[in-house]
């Protein structure tokens, strides 16, 4: 086990697990030292995850001067602002703005997503075919995954479809840790998201439509969003938005490749093979591979001689938690059958990828349909689908936050 983690190593990022593993073996819950000089509190076990994300001892306000000291400057205000949204709150703050963004993911409205969601599943599929047939190749990532559900949550929160190849950036920077990047990139796009987003906001009280960034802005009396809540909102919609869905639909066209075996099932088990494809995706190959940070209010007892201190820096690792052995038979193995209905594995339902408690994730509801609609039409229009380069060579997002495939280089059978 490295004596530092480095969350911006390469090597790590393609493949964390056998680092996770070995850390969960030693303990589900554990100090490590990180590669920025800081140390943190890393938990790995399920049972233990589940248990710190429902736990309010664990809050979800960022300690103030965490991490490396940074100098004032516009980026750090920035920065500053945006994160003011409702994943770094604790109640009754997170219950305000939960309820202000709700109504936007119900089942009925989320429901009613699936015609525009089919349309433009076709479109971008066909877009994929035009250009595997033009230049022989196409990245999955940059064609298919990232377009559809940046355009269906920008027609959500009223994004124009324009802005997505900047946003892309923006929003990849500010997820990646500094070290994995160009002095100044993060600062750069924290600045850019802001002005973006300050100028969005602005337009919509100009000019609301029906979007829900137009909704927010024109809410009223008490507990309305001020002017810094309205732009974290606006950034953590689009960013958890897409950001999500997209490493959902890579990874699991990813593995889909490399499991031709599994394809074929999916593919003879209709809409019950794809649904329990997209459910051991979101257990084997997490999105998000840690939560956002949680810090200690007290001393917290997680059972087995483990005492988390006061103050504490917590990160839930969702991607280890997922293939912890002690929730999930053969954890490490790519086995949709196992959320199969009538499988016997009662226990496999239970992942934590969208998280658990007062946070879980109000689009999981979206996503699991974006990834329902848009792998079986993927793969029955394209059935010669191949990967283009080795699995094992494909560069992966850094960070402890979000888990995909940057690129995802196919060519046509």
């Amino acid at each position: 086990m490295p004596e530092l983690l480095n969350p911006a190593d390469p090597d790590f990022a393609r493949d964390p697990y056998p680092y996770y593993a070995r850390l969960r073996h030693e303990a589900p819950v554990r100090r490590v030292a990180l590669a920025n000089g800081t140390h943190a509190w890393l938990v790995t076990g399920y049972r233990q995850a589940r248990e710190v994300l429902a736990d309010p001892r664990f809050s979800n306000v960022p300690a103030p001067r965490a991490g490396r000291p940074r100098p004032v400057s516009a980026a750090q205000q920035a920065r500053a602002c945006l994160a003011r949204h409702m994943l770094n709150s604790d109640a009754p703050d997170h219950t305000r703005l939960r309820r202000l963004t709700s109504a936007a993911f119900t089942p009925r409205r989320v429901d009613a997503l699936r015609p525009r969601i089919e349309e433009l599943t076709g479109q971008l599929v066909a877009q994929v075919a035009g250009r595997l047939e033009r230049e022989g190749s196409a990245d999955l990532v940059d064609a298919f995954a990232f377009p559809l559900p940046v355009l269906v949550i920008g027609e959500v929160l009223g994004v124009p479809e324009a802005d997505r190849a900047e946003l892309r950036e923006w929003t990849y920077r500010v997820g990646s840790p500094a070290d994995a990047l160009a002095e100044g990139e993060v600062e750069e796009a924290w600045t850019a998201l802001h002005g973006y987003f300050t100028a969005l906001i602005a337009g919509k009280r100009r000019a609301p439509g029906t979007d829900v960034f137009s909704a927010l802005v024109a809410e009223s009396g008490a507990g309305a969003l001020d002017d810094g809540e309205l732009l974290a909102m606006a950034f953590l919609l689009l960013f958890a938005g897409y950001e999500t869905t997209m490493n959902l639909l890579a990874s699991a066209c990813l593995l889909l490749l490399t499991h031709p075996g599994e394809l074929a099932a999916a593919r003879a088990g209709g809409p019950a093979g794809w649904a329990a494809v997209v459910e051991e995706v979101l257990r084997h190959a997490s999105p998000l591979e840690g939560t956002t940070w949680r810090r200690t209010t007290q001393a917290v007892d997680l059972g087995a001689g483990t005492l988390i201190p006061a103050g504490a820096s917590v990160l839930v690792v969702l991607a280890a938690a997922g293939r912890d052995p002690q929730r999930f038979a053969d954890p490490d193995a790519f086995s949709p059958a196992r959320y199969l209905p009538g499988a016997g594995d009662e226990r496999a339902g239970a992942h934590l990828a969208f998280g658990h408690g007062p946070h879980f994730c109000l689009g999981a509801r979206l996503a699991r349909l974006e990834a329902a609609i848009a792998l079986p039409a993927l793969f029955e229009a394209l059935p010669g689908l191949r990967l283009a380069a080795g699995a094992d060579t494909l560069p992966y997002r850094p960070g402890l936050l979000v888990r995909g495939p940057r690129v995802l280089p196919v060519r046509a059978g």
